[in-house]
Parts: C-alpha cells; structure tokens; sequence
C-alpha cells in the first residue's frame, strides 16, 4: 500500500511541475508579445500601405509577397506559395440607390453597395416597385403573382438580444448568401438586402451572395440599417415606390493567387502539423483590418514569438495566409487538398478570423478526448482572461481538414464590436486596439505551445 501512496506522490509531483514549466512558458510567451511584440506594426504595413485584399485584385497579389518577405525575414525554416485559382469580381464604379416617387418624402437617396459576386445591372440600372419580406417563407406565401418583375427587400434585422453575436449573424445571414436565387425563383428583377450589422448604421455591409443553379442571376444589393428602416416606414406609408438601383460590378475569368505558407520544423514529431492561419483576402470597401488582417499578423506572430524565444517545436508548426475566403474558400479548400494528396498529419489547426478583439477563449471541434484535453488547460487561460472554452466551432479556412480527423480551434475575442466593421468601410486599421492584438497572438501562441508539449492524445 506505501508503494502505491508513493506512487501517486511522484505522479503528483510530476504533474505539478509540469504545470509550473507550462506556466513560466505561457508567462513568457505573453512577456514578448506584449513587450516586444511586432504584429500591430505588421498589420499597420499591410492595411495602410497593401489596403483592400480582394482575391484577384492588385491588393491581394502584393499582400502574397509581402507576407511571404515577412516571413523569410524572421528567419522560419521555411517558407512558401502554394498556387491556387481563385474567383476575380471587382465592384467598379459607386452604386446608385433610390426611391423615387414616395409620397411622404420625394425621391430620396439610400446607401447601398453591391453585394459580392454579384452581377451588375450596367448603366440602365433597374427600376421596380419593393416588396418587402423577412424570410424565404414569405416568398412562398406571396408567390410569383406578388413577385414577378419587383424588387425585394429583406429586412430582417440580426437578433440584438442575442449576446453572441456571432449566432444574430447567422440567424439573418441566409438572406444575403441566398436571398437572390430564392427571390429569382418568383421573378423578381433584384434584391436589396438590410446590412449584417446589429447597430442603426449610415454606412452598408457587403458579403459574398451564392447563385444557385439553374435559376436566374439577378442584382443584389445592401442597404444600411438606418436606411433599411427608413426604406420599410416609406413602403407602409407608399406601397407602390418605385426603387432604382444602379450597379457596375462585373465577374472575370478565375485569377491565379497563393496562400502563403511559413514553417518551422518540428524536432521529435516532425510529421505531426500544427496549423495556425487567418485569410490574406478583404473585402474591397476598406482596409480589411478585423478581417482577417488581425488573424494573419496574429499567425505571423505566432512563429515569431516561438523564434525569438529560442522555442523548438517538438512538432511542426506552420502559419497559413489562406487566400479567397471571402467569396469562395478556395484558399482553404485547397490547402486541405494537397494536405489530403501527401497523406499529412495536422494533429491541431487553430484560425483566428473574428477580429482583434480581447482574448475570451477558444472554439473547439474534435473528438470529446481532444476537447477534453485543451480544455483541461483553462486555468493556464484563467491568468490572462480566457474562460470560455465551452462554444463549438473552428474556423472557414480550417475547415476542410476536418474529415483528416484535425482537431479545429477557432480563437475566441470579445465580439460585441466586430459586426460595426465587419465587410463595411469602417474595418479600418485606426480601429485595432495595439494591447488587445497583442494579447491575443500570445493567446494563440500560448495554445500551440501546450498542444506541442502535450498532444492531444
């Protein structure tokens, strides 16, 4: 029985000091982030001087090769583009919206953008009276007799009440990825969609639209939230307003682009891969500072912070700059791919793609037993201000590594805030807090460090 005892007595003490070493490392990880840290001059660079990132625009290529300079210069053992096509839509010249005839206020002037892979409706622009609807089943209840040759208004706002506001996106966001194709189905000659924004805004909300097949392509546009309201009290007082709207976008030929690859080797489980990325893609109406500039620097970051330690990986650790998120997850898609042809093992891939906001916790996506492990680490999280590991999720671009049994973590800021940038003209680099960006690349940093010493096993 004392040898038992003593047993469980050495089992401890290695636990604990186990513990102890995990704690001095995250300690240091977090000491130069936030003392020596480079990511917030590396996303100044790449939305002040790069800007706007749109998968086949000028933007984008020069951020491949600036990325790929960045990571060449801090010295990771390697570096590397990995080719893929991706779509190529550009916006061209400003949107006209307007209602034309109300009788309470005249013709008066909205703010709208084309929604992402939209067709445009060229000079001519069109003109239709707006029927107004929250939801697909309403198009069904009024049926082509009340649709055909009209516009459609979605209107259905994000949920305020949800505290989450990443679940109020998703309960409106099908009517801007579908909303086009579901409102063809009855004849309609476009759409306008109310922004993906919670607060009452001037400004719209792009996104990427799907065309579903075999149906019509029709314009579709956003309208800003204060003007989404304005437009629906118009319609109760006039039910027969015409609405013009005017757009220039076209859709070219798939474009050649890259992801961009940086890696350090691992020393003891070289073939295990440990991913950590962000898209290199924006929107084309700002910046593209939230999104996903603060997930790549972040990823960046990651390596970095584990060189200039003097850190060596037990496992190989990669950052990511997935390219074309945004409007078609080619990046993503096609890193699993040739992940899946070379018969890798990513163990781990961690994405930070919900701006660079506070540090709250993780997503997580797995096996119970892989879920359970990390989450057995929240009190080394507790110090720093991470609590939440209880949200499944993992990220857009990692994604498709799921069927190869990867385990995906989606890092988890603050998000009360993102929704007033998120695909607008404000996602701009002056709205990245210095501290907050920091925090969470040595969050993230701190993550890859535990699942490298520990597995996930």
């Amino acid at each position: 029985m004392k040898y038992l005892f003593a047993f469980a007595l050495l089992v401890l003490a290695s636990q604990v000091r186990a513990q102890s070493s995990d704690e001095t490392t995250i300690r240091t990880i977090y000491d130069e982030a936030l003392a020596r840290g480079k990511s917030y001059e590396m996303l100044e660079y790449l939305t002040t001087k790069i800007g706007s990132r749109l998968s086949g625009s000028p933007g984008a290529a020069a951020s491949v090769e600036w990325t790929r300079h960045i990571m060449q210069n801090f010295d990771f053992d390697s570096v590397w583009l990995q080719p893929v096509m991706v779509p190529h839509w550009e916006r061209g010249q400003q949107e006209v919206g307007r209602v034309l005839n109300s009788k309470k206020m005249g013709t008066v002037d909205l703010n709208v953008c084309a929604l992402g892979n939209s067709i445009g409706t060229g000079p001519e622009g069109i003109t239709g009276s707006v029927v107004e609807v929250k939801n697909f089943d309403d198009l069904k209840r009024l049926g082509e007799k009340n649709i055909k040759g009209k516009i459609v208004f979605f209107n259905r706002p994000m949920d305020p009440t949800q505290i989450q506001t990443f679940t109020a996106y998703g309960g409106a966001v099908n009517q801007r990825g579908g909303g086009a194709s579901e409102a063809a189905k009855y004849g309609a000659v476009g759409v306008i969609v109310r922004s993906m924004g919670i607060n009452p805004e001037d400004y719209p909300h792009t996104g990427s639209l799907g065309y579903a097949p075999n149906v019509p392509k029709i314009p579709a546009i956003a309208v800003s939230t204060k003007h989404a309201d304005l437009l629906s009290n118009l319609l109760k007082n006039d039910a027969g307003l015409q609405f013009y709207f005017e757009t220039h976008c076209q859709i070219f030929s798939d474009a050649p682009s890259f992801n961009v690859v940086g890696q350090i080797n691992g020393s003891e489980y070289k073939d295990e891969i440990i991913v950590v990325g962000g898209h290199l893609d924006s929107w084309d109406l700002a910046q593209g500072a939230h999104d996903d500039g603060t997930g790549c620097v972040q990823s960046i970051e990651v390596l970095r912070i584990f060189k200039a330690m003097g850190y060596k990986p037990k496992r190989t650790i990669r950052a990511v700059m997935f390219m074309n998120e945004e409007n078609g997850l080619r990046g993503g898609t096609e890193y699993a791919a040739q992940s899946a042809s070379k018969k890798e093992n990513h163990i781990a891939a961690v994405e930070s793609d919900r701006g660079g906001f506070t540090p709250r916790g993780f997503t997580l996506s797995g096996t119970d037993a892989a879920k359970a492990k990390i989450r057995s680490w929240k009190n080394l999280f507790e110090p720093y201000g991470l609590t939440d590991f209880g949200q499944e999720g993992g990220g857009a671009d990692i994604s498709p590594l799921a069927p190869q049994g990867t385990t995906l973590i989606g890092f988890l800021p603050d998000s009360q805030r993102y929704f007033s940038y998120h695909h607008t003209p404000e996602d701009t680099f002056d709205k990245v807090d210095k501290r907050e960006l920091e925090l969470g690349a040595a969050s993230m940093a701190a993550m890859i460090y535990l699942i490298d010493m520990h597995g996930l096993k």
